[in-house]
């Protein structure tokens, strides 16, 4: 059930949204153990004139950069499986957008179960019943 919120630099395609949807569901299911059916991703592309890393915008630095975020249920998964999920995330990133400026970061959250759930129940109240 983990949410993913997803900053690319670059204009928006079909093709990239469907490119990059696919990796992350993958990845998350495979690395992570996510259930594909109940895995939610949110896409925003971004103008790389309005991306500033240093003081200068993705344009001067002839690369691309992204940011996500995806949020699990504590305990969920070990430090070596979210290391192992960031190395190849980046890496799939890498392939779609093509070189990528090293400030492209991955965050993955670690919520509480009894703070985080989906359809008005939290994960607490699922692992009890």
């Amino acid at each position: 059930m983990p949410i993913l919120n997803v900053k690319v630099s670059g204009e928006k395609s079909t093709e990239k949204v469907a490119a990059i949807s696919e990796m992350l569901l993958e990845l998350t299911a495979s690395v992570l153990g996510k259930k594909r059916d109940v895995t939610a991703i949110t896409i925003q592309f971004i103008d790389p004139d309005s991306w500033v890393i240093a003081g200068k915008p993705l344009t001067a630095h002839k690369k691309s950069s992204f940011y996500m975020d995806i949020k699990v249920t504590d305990e969920t998964n070990t430090k070596d499986e979210k290391a192992r999920y960031i190395a190849e995330v980046y890496a799939g990133f890498a392939r779609i957008l093509g070189e990528l400026h090293e400030e492209s970061y991955i965050y993955v959250e670690d919520v509480r179960a009894a703070s985080y759930g989906y359809g008005g129940r939290t994960q607490e109240y699922r692992y009890h019943h």
